[in-house]
């Protein structure tokens, strides 16, 4: 598009103490989000780039940044701290970005719930929580980095849902957002009308502050438990994931070879094993332990109690931490977004193992949809050429097993959220489009 409306950037606006980045360096830099997990999106949006990036350090400047976008009728697109996988933060026709990591405040922290700016960093806002006596109840993987607005608007589930479920499952209480209209309106979002701001890509509106729940703390053990065959493994994750008794965190089953790419891990993983890395309450080892018998699995390394957060944990080589890992060591690595069939999931994995070997390499994540729960899986596949992965995503398909497809930037392609109420809502929110455009059809 044309630029020449950059020039109006400086005619009688203020954007207050809002930072304005018009170099090279800062544009190509806060374009980009980490698509490059995908090689079909790491070709298509490798040239993408917004025009100027708008850094503002409140919701006034937010506020005024949007109105003069919608008076010069230039496209927005809004970032956190750029770690989504699907292109969310790339601007596919320019204009501005807008970095919203200024707005980085902690604004109460009450009983059971925690009411925070969109640009508040999650491993900061644990760390708060756990020193208050609670802690987050669902992040993801990058939550060291990740922002609670780029993970509500650009996310779905981490570690936690295995007891908390994802993000429409109570796990947002409210959210702040502006219209982007001539005269932006702020809105206080709550009940059912959220589900047009999760994991929206801001394309409904920008949101400015959240407030999430909270659960009591914890004490977290890590445990890799060790299994001679994946289903084994697979099957200690339903039953210790079923088991009420034993509080958990993270349940996340993978395959041999996956394990084997995890370096800081090689001295305590035996080789050719599948494992299973679970958090689970201190004081239920033992019977955990005893659980994984029943399944072929025994006891490996165990990260104490009081080591969490103090060291590397087990966390940070699951959900798509486990695809990262597998690209570092050989970048030919990709990864799928699947939902297996309770019930009959181990059917599934067996004909899929069978079509395709070592092609693809399984990985799930035990976690819980509306309250039930659900054998999901981040599969990492070998690639070659975009016409085999879609042969691969459609033999998932032809055995029943969901495909959330993490290739594509478009909302309604990748199996997200109610997008026709979306759609709806755009329009009334963002009459002109400028928002995010492109991402939602």
């Amino acid at each position: 598009m044309s630029v020449e409306w950059k020039s109006d950037l400086n005619l009688n606006e203020s954007l207050g103490t809002a930072k304005l980045y018009t170099d090279e360096e800062s544009i190509e830099k806060f374009s980009k989000d980490f698509y490059w997990y995908s090689p079909v999106l790491g070709k298509k949006l490798k040239d993408k780039r917004g025009d100027v990036i708008i850094a503002p350090q409140n919701e006034e400047e937010v506020k005024q940044a949007m109105a003069l976008a919608y008076r010069l009728q230039v496209p927005v697109t809004v970032r956190g701290a750029g770690t989504g996988n699907y292109g969310q933060a790339v601007p596919l026709q320019g204009g501005i970005v807008l970095d919203m990591s200024g707005l980085n405040q902690i604004v109460e922290l009450g009983d059971g719930y925690a009411r925070v700016q969109s640009g508040v960093r999650m491993g900061v806002l644990e760390r708060t929580a756990r020193e208050a006596g609670q802690e987050l109840r669902i992040y993801p993987s990058t939550f060291a980095k990740a922002t609670i607005g780029g993970f509500v608007c650009g996310g779905s589930g981490g570690i936690g849902s295995v007891t908390w479920g994802n993000l429409w499952d109570g796990n947002v209480l409210e959210v702040t957002a502006y219209t982007m209209e001539e005269h932006p309106q702020k809105l206080v979002v709550k009940g059912e009308d959220l589900i047009n701001y999760i994991h929206n890509y801001g394309t409904t509106g920008v949101v400015t502050e959240v407030v999430i729940p909270l659960a009591q703390k914890t004490d977290w053990v890590q445990v890799v438990f060790q299994f001679a065959d994946f289903m084994g493994a697979v099957e200690f994750g339903e039953a210790l994931s079923e088991d009420m008794s034993i509080p958990k965190r993270l349940v996340s089953p993978m395959e041999w070879p996956l394990p084997s790419f995890f370096k800081p891990l090689a001295k305590v993983l035996e080789p050719d094993a599948a494992v299973v890395f679970v958090e689970i309450a201190d004081g239920s080892l033992d019977k955990t332990a005893e659980l994984a018998k029943r399944y072929g699995g025994k006891t490996g390394h165990v990260i104490e109690a009081a080591r969490y957060r103090k060291t590397m944990g087990l966390s940070d080589f699951t959900w798509n931490h486990t695809t990262l890992w597998a690209l570092t060591a050989d970048p030919a690595w990709t990864y799928l977004q699947a939902g297996f069939a309770p019930g009959r999931y181990l059917e599934q994995v067996k004909i899929l193992k069978e079509k395709f070997g070592d092609e693809v390499l399984m990985h799930f994540e035990w976690i819980r949809n509306g309250g039930v729960l659900s054998p999901n899986a981040l599969p990492v596949v070998r690639f070659t050429t975009e016409a085999r992965l879609y042969e691969i995503i459609d033999e998932f398909l032809a055995n029943g097993v969901e495909i959330y497809d993490p290739h594509t930037w478009m909302l309604d392609n990748g199996g997200r959220g109610a997008v026709s109420s979306m759609r709806l809502k755009k329009q009334v929110n963002d009459p002109l489009g400028l928002l995010n455009p492109g991402k939602i059809g």
